[in-house]
């Protein structure tokens, strides 16, 4: 190995601890708690070194949701591809989604809350965006019904199931609910 790779490999080793420490910082303490100098601390290296790699807190918000991004597409592709019928697949994606999202509140919220700098719904939105769009698009693609466009009923879907992982992570809505609360999702919204 070169010298120049070694140094490549080191670099994209510091930038994957840089992430995974604010990721883990933010999941424990909220996105309040992550600074630069408190990631410096953590990862035992200099504020300088650190700013090598992201220009700052945004950059650094935005790096984790591309990782959040390219996580809940495989969620999502994984629960939907035991499925048996359209129907069972948007409930899985439904599920897989909501529980991506309970489990992962800093990611979802670097995702969908937060400015990360990242483009969406445009053309440079970054692949990791697109394939987790994409990622829902595949099993409500085929359920949108006559007459919609596929992406815009995934979108439509997509927020309905935003609001519930929003307002059952505030507390807003009864917990005991939540299964019934798919089930109408699937059945009103999606023509199976």
């Amino acid at each position: 190995m070169s010298v120049q790779e070694r140094k490549q490999r080191e670099r994209a080793e510091r930038e994957r601890l840089i992430v995974a420490t604010a990721r883990e910082l933010a999941e424990q303490q909220g996105w309040d708690a992550v600074t630069t100098r408190r990631l410096a601390e953590r990862i035992e290296y200099s504020q300088p070194v650190l700013y090598s790699h992201f220009r700052g807190k945004r950059e650094i918000i935005g790096a984790v949701a591309l990782e959040g991004a390219a996580e809940m597409a495989v969620a999502v592709r994984a629960a939907t591809s035991a499925a048996n019928s359209p129907r069972e697949r948007v409930a899985a994606l439904a599920r897989a989604y909501l529980d991506f999202a309970a489990r992962n509140p800093a990611v979802y919220d670097a995702l969908f809350q937060l400015d990360g700098g990242l483009a969406y719904a445009q053309e440079d939105t970054p692949e990791p965006l697109k394939d987790a769009f994409a990622a829902l698009l595949e099993s409500l693609g085929e359920v949108a019904g006559d007459g919609v466009h596929p992406g815009l009923f995934t979108e439509v879907f997509w927020a309905s199931l935003h609001g519930l992982a929003t307002l059952t992570r505030a507390g807003r809505l009864l917990p005991e609910d939540a299964a019934q609360r798919v089930e109408l999702l699937v059945d009103r919204l999606a023509v199976v």
